[in-house]
């Protein structure tokens, strides 16, 4: 078993970055970002944020957070993330949701879910064929959500 946060944790980290690269990389041009809908935030997702931001979970609520049906989320602000200023503000500690996207398994069911996708976001290759595109979305499912994304922002 490797080691959360020694060296070859992270090279496996690098590895699945590099993969992903293939097919896309992010171009934080915040389309993503826009929108009245939110995104809720896991313990980890709040954790990672916390760590970013450099604050309290009670200046997080009061300042980027709400509480809704039990669940904690961002907020939006001018229609679009609260953390959407000409690109993520929290890039590093973005949820896993956010950190999902473009790669979601909805691109399983068809090329044009992968048509819709692609045309809203730039980061996509689009030179990449659907079956790449549906291979990383398939490696993505089979791992857990906060394991797959712990890599990129050092968590453990």
């Amino acid at each position: 078993m490797t080691e959360k946060n020694g060296p070859a944790h992270q090279a496996e980290g690098e590895k699945v970055q590099e993969r992903i690269r293939d097919v896309f990389a992010c171009r934080r041009c915040g389309f993503c970002c826009h929108g009245e809908t939110t995104v809720s935030l896991d313990e980890h997702d709040q954790k990672r944020m916390l760590k970013v931001l450099r604050i309290s979970r009670q200046e997080a609520m009061e300042k980027y957070w709400r509480g809704a049906d039990g669940q904690i989320q961002m907020r939006v602000k001018n229609g679009h993330c609260i953390f959407f200023d000409d690109g993520c503000s929290v890039h590093e500690g973005r949820p896993w949701r956010c950190r999902q996207w473009p790669l979601v398994d909805a691109i399983l069911v068809d090329t044009a879910t992968l048509d819709t996708i692609r045309a809203s976001c730039p980061g996509l290759n689009g030179g990449a064929s659907y079956d790449s595109v549906c291979e990383e979305v398939q490696k993505r499912l089979w791992l857990p959500q906060r394991d797959l994304f712990a890599e990129s922002a050092g968590e453990g």
